[in-house]
């Protein structure tokens, strides 16, 4: 079984569902998270998909909630595998924040994607040239090395309006601010 999304969004889908079983029954995040040896705040961090899942706790958490129904357990336990599972983005934790590797999750899974930029083009339809000079002036002290991660990455991106399915993709651009040749990513 492989869900569609990406590891960010199966993590957000596993999470829902083990909240939605959870008030189900009416546990507390407290109880649940006694259940697993852990703190409420994990159990909080586990149903917004912001943390991965180890076996055990889902194992444990389905337990605790009831759910008898083998085939959905498996479906469960599966699906928060997959979730594990590191994203392509995942290489470049180097030069991103921890924020944009969810938003970078987020992007992949999206059939719809809009933008507003008041002062520099879209990462999506920057072309090397012009991500190389934004990344620099952004980050002066970076080095060459940094930059060029940076630069990779930014066009990496670019891949998912390329693809059999991309995603819709609406901008507006402050044309007082930003000027480009080109606004397709080639």
């Amino acid at each position: 079984m492989t869900t569609p999304g990406g590891p960010t969004v199966r993590r957000i889908l596993v999470g829902a569902q083990l909240r939605r079983l959870r008030e189900s029954k009416n546990l507390t995040r407290e109880a649940a998270g006694y259940r697993i040896r852990a703190s409420e705040s994990k159990i909080s961090r586990l149903e917004l998909g912001r943390v991965g899942f180890k076996d055990r706790d889902i194992a444990d958490l389905l337990e605790f909630y009831g759910v008898d129904d083998e085939v959905q357990r498996e479906m469960l336990v599966a699906l928060a595998r997959e979730a594990n599972a590191p994203g392509w983005w995942h290489s470049y934790d180097d030069v991103l924040p921890n924020w944009f590797e969810t938003f970078v999750g987020l992007e992949e899974a999206a059939s719809m994607i809009r933008s507003y930029e008041i002062q520099f083009l879209p990462g999506l339809l920057q072309t090397e040239a012009y991500a190389r000079a934004m990344v620099s002036s952004g980050a002066p002290n970076a080095t060459v090395a940094e930059v060029e991660r940076r630069v990779n990455f930014r066009v990496k991106r670019q891949a998912i309006l390329r693809r059999d399915s991309p995603p819709h993709f609406w901008t507006v651009v402050d044309e007082a601010r930003c000027t480009a040749r080109s606004v397709v990513p080639r």
